[in-house]
């Protein structure tokens, strides 16, 4: 058996006044409330995860994404991609509004936190490239220069939180719980503690293998922006982001349990998962298993072959009855 879960630190009056800062901004309206994140708000689909993290000791959200495909114009001078503005949230422990444009001249020409297919369709009759603000592929002629152009990216991106913890051992926990539910890049971004401070270390959980991105577009030095693929394209990588969508959702689901069981529960065997303790607990026992087995064997053999010497030597061959 797995020793009991060792009782956490409690947490630091700091920690306390940064959380109660936090929770005190969420608990305002959907429609007033701003986080760090690009949209500002934190989505639906993991509103419920939210509230069971933030009503845990130890543990705030300091700003999330369900997930969400994006159709982005990259930035023009550094190529900036949405996944660069959900990584400046990581350090950060208060709340912001957002802006709706990139760094560096960056722009969301497309964003949705739902698979497209659940869209309005209202929304879908006009096709993908207008969805999209993208010219047709179909009979455009291309600009002067679009080779300087900017490019037009669609992406995919899996759930992405940055929880800000008490404690060393309240991070360790969740990031434990992020790798084992799939979100394989989770880690701390910020161990450092702050002037006069206590260390607070903020955990981002997060799952590159997940991510997917192509380009579908450039900007020409017109500033027209035209797709540089078909419409037979485009339908592949939009149903290739509603399996990342499915597969997204499996993960966060996943990673609810698994948080509840390393908070709730300690260290257990989980979907074919053991801990360090519980694998060297049971590698011992199956070894003394093992070794008596062995033993025992031994010891039956050796009997064996007493009896049959005792046997062979105890036998007495009479001669043949004469008639």
């Amino acid at each position: 058996m797995s020793k009991p879960p060792k009782p956490l630190p409690p947490p630091s009056h700091s920690f306390a006044n940064r959380k109660t800062k936090i929770l005190s901004a969420l608990s305002v309206p959907d429609a007033e409330y701003t986080d760090l994140s690009p949209k500002g708000s934190v989505d639906v689909g993991i509103r419920d995860l939210i509230d069971e993290i933030n009503a845990r000791e130890g543990l705030v959200t300091t700003s999330s994404c369900a997930g969400r495909v994006s159709v982005y114009l990259e930035g023009r001078s550094t190529g900036t991609s949405p996944q660069d503005e959900r990584e400046e949230a990581a350090t950060a422990g208060g709340v912001r509004s957002s802006s709706a444009g990139g760094k560096g001249g960056g722009e969301w020409l497309f964003v949705s936190h739902d698979p497209i297919s659940s869209l309005p369709p209202g929304q879908l009759e006009r096709g993908y490239e207008s969805l999209f603000g993208l010219v047709s592929l179909q009979g455009q002629e291309g600009g002067e220069g679009d080779e300087k152009g900017r490019m037009v990216h669609f992406k995919f991106e899996p759930m992405i939180l940055h929880v800000l913890t008490a404690s060393h051992s309240h991070a360790q926990k969740v990031i434990q719980a992020g790798m084992e539910a799939g979100f394989r890049e989770t880690g701390a971004v910020s161990l450092l503690s702050r002037q006069d401070d206590d260390h607070n270390p903020v955990v981002a959980v997060r799952s590159m293998g997940l991510s997917f991105e192509s380009l579908i577009g450039v900007e020409g030095t017109d500033g027209v922006r035209r797709a540089v693929v078909g419409r037979g394209y485009l339908d592949r990588v939009v149903r290739n982001s509603e399996k990342l969508f499915k597969e997204n959702e499996r993960r966060i689901g996943r990673f609810r349990e698994a948080l509840k069981g390393w908070f709730e529960e300690g260290p257990k065997k989980k979907d074919g998962w053991e801990d360090a303790d519980a694998r060297r607990e049971r590698k011992r026992s199956e070894g003394l298993r093992r070794k008596q087995e062995l033993e025992k064997e031994k010891q039956e053999t050796t009997e064996k072959e007493q009896q049959s010497e005792q046997g062979g030597i105890g036998i007495i061959l009479e001669p043949p009855e004469v008639l």
